[in-house]
């Protein structure tokens, strides 16, 4: 078999670690064990450190110099900057989506409507996370402003993050407000659009904020937790005594 190269290796590293991040899979604040994770993606440390500087840039994890990585502690303020960015510019990009709507991106659009509805009723608490998320990608994506996009690139994995650690959130009041936002872009309505954006987005900040206290670690240093040794499990007198 051939072996893969840095650029996969690092990819598949990357790719993992998100998807266990915004899953809950790994906790806000918890350590990153480089050892611990090269052996079980079974990567090499160099590909292993590029996908973790990948993955701070999408605001998912922390390198303390010296010290090593953590998952980011996603705090109440890092919450409240998030929505705060996110009720000015999901506005807009539903008011530009609206003014420039198409037959394909309104399929798009539905699409992620059927797909979230069909989660909700199932249950899938990681499936209506990932259509939800998508919903609001696909809405900055179809204002079909490139500034907009590039400024709201890097919020795409918090967003999806959020939306999983609030998944105690109603997902089928956050289908219906998605539904009636892609009503008022089907019919070009940008202004309604724009306040539908904003309203639905402030909706969910203040339980956002108080979900997110659930979560959050006890105020620490992040350079304390990072440095921070999982002691080894020793072997019991028993075992030494009876090998196996």
């Amino acid at each position: 078999m051939a072996e893969k190269a840095p650029g996969a290796l690092r990819d598949h590293a990357y790719e993992e670690l998100r998807r266990r991040i915004v899953n809950t899979e790994l906790a806000p604040g918890q350590r990153l064990v480089e050892r611990d994770l090269a052996a079980d993606l079974q990567v090499s440390r160099i590909p292993l450190r590029e996908a973790l500087r990948l993955l701070e840039s999408d605001g998912l994890v922390l390198l303390v110099p010296g010290k090593g990585a953590l998952v980011a502690p996603f705090t109440p303020a890092d919450v409240r900057d998030l929505f705060d960015v996110r009720e000015s510019l999901e506005a807009l990009a539903a008011r530009l989506t609206a003014e420039r709507r198409d037959e394909p991106g309104l399929a798009r659009l539905k699409n992620r409507l059927t797909a979230a509805r069909a989660a909700t009723v199932a249950g899938d608490e990681n499936g209506v996370a990932a259509a939800n998320a998508g919903f609001h990608a696909d809405l900055i994506e179809l204002s079909a402003n490139p500034l907009l996009s590039s400024l709201m690139r890097p919020l795409a994995a918090r967003t999806h993050w959020l939306f999983r650690l609030t998944a105690q959130r109603d997902a089928a009041q956050q289908c219906a407000e998605h539904e009636e936002l892609y009503q008022a872009i089907e019919q070009g309505a940008a202004d309604l659009a724009a306040a539908l954006a904003h309203a639905h987005v402030a909706s969910g900040r203040q339980q956002s904020l108080s979900l997110a206290a659930t979560w959050s670690l006890p105020a620490e240093d992040p350079a304390t937790i990072a440095s921070r040794r999982r002691r080894r499990p020793q072997p019991s007198p028993t075992a030494e005594k009876h090998p196996a």
